[in-house]
């Protein structure tokens, strides 16, 4: 059973998440909460496998209640709920260490996929759709048309930076193995060393880095 803590500061939402949610018979909402302070002091003393934080919130906001449980080592992943309006705000709740986002208006499909890809550890939506968010924000970000993290690029050996810019123009793992003739199980253990040489939490951070070390241009067509 996959747990779910609903953070929202509208009981309409959280209330039409829940019913939706508990009608599956893996998952279950074991908490929820009107603001950001609220949801960092249940999941701290019982955290959820995932879950669904708002952005705009009373009192904290989902970008730092997202930053909070990162910093003290809580067990639970983050699943950003957004509208395209608040991409900055998305941006920096990745950079805290968010695991991925869901668009509010999403498919009760996509919101369900999203939980249980979260709770595995996989990409939280089609890697395309997060790079699509991050193309739309990373222009109005400071910054972000320098290069930076050159002495991390610099342990990348050339296929593996292949396999980062496949994944930052979308690509799923099916794909970059018939883009680069590789079998699947070698891109998944590329995606690992990866991972571990840019201390990266998930996908969404190795997007974020490709775009930010200028190994992939953000506003290119996939």
């Amino acid at each position: 059973m996959t747990t779910v803590f609903l953070a929202d500061d509208q009981g309409l939402v959280r209330g039409g998440f829940r019913m939706l949610i508990e009608a599956e018979d893996d998952l279950s909402v074991v908490g929820e909460a009107a603001d950001g302070a609220a949801a960092v002091k249940q999941l701290t003393s019982q955290p959820a496998d995932v879950v669904l934080m708002d952005i705009r919130m009373p009192i904290m906001d989902g970008v730092e209640a997202t930053r909070r449980l990162v910093t003290a080592g809580i067990a639970t992943r983050v699943l950003i709920l957004t509208t395209f309006d608040l991409d900055e705000y998305v941006f920096a709740a990745l950079k805290a260490g968010a695991s991925g986002f869901l668009l509010k208006d999403a498919r009760p499909e996509e919101l369900l996929s999203a939980i249980r890809n979260v709770a595995r550890g996989d990409a939280v939506v089609a890697p395309s759709a997060t790079r699509r968010l991050l193309s739309h924000v990373v222009r109005s970000l400071p910054g972000t048309d320098q290069e930076q993290h050159p002495e991390k690029v610099d342990l990348l050996t050339a296929r593996e930076i292949e396999v980062l810019q496949q994944i930052a123009a979308g690509a799923t793992n099916s794909e970059i193995s018939a883009r680069l003739y590789m079998a699947e199980g070698t891109v998944k253990t590329h995606i690992g060393r990866l991972l571990a040489k840019l201390d990266c939490r998930d996908r969404v951070g190795l997007v974020l880095f490709a775009f930010e070390s200028g190994l992939a241009d953000p506003y290119a067509r996939s």
